[in-house]
């Protein structure tokens, strides 16, 4: 993260792994393993953004990067998941957020799940705005923290990629 760049290196990535599990933050932006590079579930992820809303652009913000963009700016994101998720909706108001910043006069988010053929609204409002820069203020705290947050129960880490990390031989 650098003083030069305004959303401060946060992207969508850091708020899903915020929201997941604060070490896996912490670990992500600080320690330099990245583990998800082999995760056959990030694979899945990628594979299903890559075959689905086809004529779709992504819209690259840098560290972060929207799925599509749609007229009126409706901000798009495609998951693989079969479970809608409180965390795919935070991700979406931080795309949102940081359109927002960028002068764009966003109107709300749609998360896409294509494989239960479902959608879920993301309204963006002065309400969604705040928790917006309330998730992304404690991921830049998480990340500043001088060590990674503790360990979750083990049952909550199936799927996570850092799981072999943080539980070793355990």
């Amino acid at each position: 993260m650098t003083d030069d760049d305004p959303d401060g290196g946060i992207g969508g990535v850091h708020i899903k792994y915020l929201l997941h599990c604060p070490r896996q933050l912490w670990l992500y932006a600080r320690g330099g393993y990245r583990p998800e590079q082999r995760s056959t579930t990030v694979a899945f992820g990628e594979a299903v953004d890559a075959t689905t809303y086809t004529r779709r652009r992504d819209v690259d913000l840098g560290e972060a990067k929207i799925d599509w963009v749609t007229t009126g700016a409706v901000v798009h994101e495609t998951k693989s998941s079969r479970t809608p998720s409180p965390q795919h909706q935070a991700q979406v108001r931080h795309y949102c957020l940081l359109l927002t910043r960028m002068g764009v006069s966003v109107a709300r988010g749609v998360v896409h799940y294509p494989l239960i053929r479902r959608t879920t609204e993301v309204p963006w409002d002065a309400a969604a705005r705040a928790e917006a820069e309330a998730t992304e203020q404690a991921a830049r705290d998480a990340i500043a923290a001088d060590r990674p947050a503790p360990r979750l129960p083990r049952g909550r880490c199936r799927g996570c990629s850092y799981r072999d990390y943080c539980w070793g031989d355990s």
